[in-house]
């Protein structure tokens, strides 16, 4: 196993340098020719990849939402170091903020339309998240995961305990994007999936040219100092606990934004769609991936997404595959962390660390 690990990283790191050395054309050339081959994706009818029971163009759409948090999650975690297990509270308020403001099952009665809440929605998230790491991002490590768990604790029980908010009763009703098809029916429908999931690719989009231009910004470099060693960065004048908070709330924008997409597409919530274990699957997505590189946490977001969907219907003791995907989920996380904790793709910063640990621990051997 050890020598198939390391054949498969010589040649990662073979195609990673064959990639650097290419010409800025070419980059293009085959970044334009991904994003087409992705928006094409759901027409497309490839074997063994296309799921049986459940619709293509759906699968996808739960994909892109999926991403889209894992991208926003790897902000805090990935590029800040800062272990949040409540992210499914800015998600939840994210789509409950569209809700209240847009369905007419809600006490404001505002009626909004979707598109006229989205902003209003990742508004509101992102000063939540400033409210939220104001007086908590002074902890670190495992007192931060507790309080962020109990974040996302309080708005479940609100959310289920609050006449306002509904319960499992949810707010129904709620509208879907605006857009209409040239014979005059609406483009974001209940039986076609794929407009969904092309606007759920298009705020991935953007969300990556965002993120690569904060990583390559004096955020993104004082983001890296604190990840890598918090008291050091203090004592080389960066301001630590303004920039967490600048990763707290930007990761809590983004989440937020995945929620409203959520709320616009199902037209429904309620308290039961934002279960505690929803924040658990994604920051072991961004873990499975590679915790800091864009390409690794969109790998490993499409894949907690992807895999349970492909289960479905195929047959393990006479039992749908699907009820086993906890399992499947687990071992995958274990083989990972023993063999590759880096991550399937992971950032090049973090597998040179491992890789010098490594060594260390061979030499006190």
């Amino acid at each position: 196993m050890t020598k198939v690990l390391d054949t498969v990283r010589a040649r990662q790191d073979a195609l990673r340098d064959q990639w650097l050395r290419l010409p800025r054309v070419a980059k293009w050339v085959v970044g334009l020719a991904a994003i087409v081959f992705f928006y094409a994706l759901p027409n497309l009818q490839i074997p063994g990849l296309n799921t049986t029971e459940t619709d293509w163009a759906t699968t996808l759409f739960t994909v892109s939402y999926y991403v889209l948090l894992a991208l926003g999650l790897n902000i805090v975690v990935g590029k800040a170091g800062l272990l949040d297990l409540g992210y499914v509270g800015f998600f939840a308020l994210g789509a409950y903020t569209v809700g209240q403001l847009t369905s007419p099952d809600s006490d404001l009665g505002t009626n909004w339309g979707w598109l006229a809440a989205v902003p209003v929605a990742v508004v509101v998230v992102m000063i939540s998240g400033v409210l939220l790491g104001w007086p908590t991002l002074r902890l670190r490590g495992d007192y931060l995961a507790i309080v962020t768990l109990g974040f996302a604790e309080i708005i479940r029980v609100v959310a289920q305990a609050w006449p306002f908010m509904r319960g499992q009763r949810g707010l129904g009703s709620i509208p879907h994007p605006p857009g209409q098809k040239a014979d005059g029916t609406p483009l974001f429908g209940v039986i076609d999936a794929r407009p969904y999931y092309w606007l759920g690719l298009s705020l991935i989009l953007i969300v990556i040219v965002a993120a690569r231009n904060l990583d390559r910004s004096r955020v993104g470099r004082a983001w890296v100092a604190v990840r890598e060693d918090e008291e050091a960065a203090e004592a080389m004048g960066v301001p630590t606990f303004r920039f967490k908070l600048w990763a707290f709330a930007i990761g809590a924008a983004i989440g937020g934004l995945s929620g409203t997409l959520f709320a616009g597409t199902l037209g429904f919530i309620n308290s039961q769609n934002f279960a505690l274990f929803f924040s658990i699957l994604v920051l072991a997505g961004v873990v499975l991936g590679g915790s800091g590189n864009i390409a690794g946490v969109i790998v490993g977001g499409a894949l907690i997404a992807y895999l349970p969907e492909r289960l479905r219907g195929v047959q393990i003791a006479g039992q749908d595959a699907f009820e086993y995907r906890f399992l499947f989920f687990g071992l995958i996380l274990m083989l990972v962390m023993i063999f590759r904790p880096q991550g399937l793709i992971p950032n090049r910063r973090r597998s040179l660390e491992l890789k010098d640990r490594a060594k260390e621990v061979t030499v006190g051997e």
